[in-house]
């Protein structure tokens, strides 16, 4: 039986013992703060899964590479407002000097910095501006530890300054029990636009203080991933700078977790919340976006059918307006069902939107169409399709598309 886990009202990514973060403004952008580091007191075990764009940026080839030689870290730097994305061996220079700056802020060894950039693609970083912005981090004490308050206002710096074309901050935290001991999970998120997973612009940051073994770690990780980050679709553009960093620092005091020990089911359950949470916030805040769409499909016959048509149709253009205008038009998502690839069993479809079923058995129903608009009204707007054709079922999230996705994109470097 799984143990419960609760959510901690205001947590955030500081909220796991040993953990604390701080943000600036280093004048990359305007006003807003745009610089941020992520601390751990103890070297925290690490995993990390980045975007499948051809072309990475910088940062992501530099953490895979520190990532490559070591299994932990103690501090993770972030920028916003340039992406340090197809900027040649400058960007991998500025990416290799934005770590070494961050450690000897910290007093650290290089090994154990990551680094994360998100914004526009193209522009090499103004290093003498994040030096002077890391020197500030620095006087500002964000390696110390201080009270809960003084981490939480920190933790949510840290969410604040890695956004970029979002409306509001992505962050959450659960705690449960584990070997007797308070464990807790806390995580922040940033993406609006460019998300098209497999991992798709978004950058999410997980903490823990739970003791974990390495591989189990990115076991888990990659499996948690393929049911969040991997299922959500805003425009159907995969970023450059996409990935989700994980730390685990062990100062909660458990035995190391792992796939055997009897409390692994109960911190698989909160950390695929945790995460599943990250995205749906993701999902819900995309660029121009005023409604959710979560699509769950069931009785697939492979996993990879549920997954794609889910995906398909949250990502369809069509689906995506027609929720927009609360248009009854659910032939648009037989439409992206159609196009999925798989052979489907026509007479065993059933569709519902909300709590309206417009297809049972493969047969349109007489459903009241003035009902079905108010289930496209709402803020979530709910999409169930069941093939009836065997056991498997995925859910993937997206969000309408509205004439703001355009003038944001229209003008985002102006």
């Amino acid at each position: 039986m799984l143990t419960e886990f609760k959510t901690i009202a205001g947590g955030n990514i500081t909220s796991p013992t040993g953990f604390t973060a701080d943000a600036v403004n280093a004048g990359i952008r305007k006003s807003k703060k745009d610089l941020a580091v992520l601390y751990s007191e103890t070297a925290a075990v690490a995993a990390a899964l980045y975007t499948l764009n051809q072309f990475p940026a910088a940062p992501l080839t530099v953490t895979k590479a520190v990532l490559s030689e070591t299994e932990t870290l103690q501090a993770v730097v972030v920028n916003s407002g340039n992406a340090n994305a197809y900027t040649g061996q400058q960007g991998i220079e500025d990416a290799w000097a934005t770590i070494a700056l961050t450690a000897k802020a910290l007093d650290l060894d290089p090994s154990k910095v990551a680094v994360a950039s998100t914004g526009v693609i193209g522009v090499t970083l103004p290093m003498e501006r994040i030096e002077k912005g890391l020197e500030e981090l620095a006087k500002g004490g964000c390696a110390t530890q201080g009270g809960v308050d003084q981490r939480n206002q920190g933790g949510a710096a840290f969410s604040e300054a890695i956004m970029t074309t979002d409306t509001r901050s992505k962050e959450l935290a659960v705690e449960i029990e584990i070997d007797g001991k308070t464990v807790t999970i806390g995580g922040a998120a940033k993406g609006s636009g460019m998300i098209n997973p497999n991992m798709g612009t978004m950058l999410a940051f997980v903490t823990t203080d739970a003791a974990i073994e390495p591989q189990a770690l990115n076991h888990l990780l990659r499996s948690v991933t393929d049911q969040t980050y991997n299922m959500v679709t805003v425009d159907g553009d995969t970023s450059t700078n996409d990935m989700v960093l994980v730390l685990a620092n062990g100062m909660a005091g458990n035995l190391s977790l792992n796939e055997y020990h009897p409390d692994w089911n109960s911190f698989q359950a909160a950390f695929l919340y945790v995460n599943r949470e990250l995205a749906r916030m993701i999902a819900a805040d995309g660029e121009g976006a005023t409604k959710l769409i979560t699509v769950k499909v069931v009785g697939a016959s492979e996993l990879t059918m549920a997954r794609t048509v889910a995906k398909r149709i949250v990502g369809s253009n069509l689906v995506k307006a027609a929720v927009y205008g609360a248009d009854p038009n659910w032939g648009r998502v037989i439409m992206a069902i159609g196009n999925s690839g798989y052979e489907i069993t026509e007479e065993l479809l059933d569709i519902a939107i909300g709590e309206v079923q417009v297809i049972k058995q493969g047969a349109v129903t007489a459903y009241d169409e003035k009902k079905l608009i108010k289930q496209l009204e709402q803020g979530e707007v709910q999409i169930l399709v069941n093939f009836n054709q065997g056991t498997e079922k995925a859910t993937a999230w997206g969000c309408d598309l509205t004439y703001d996705y355009v003038r944001i994109n229209a003008s985002y470097r102006t």
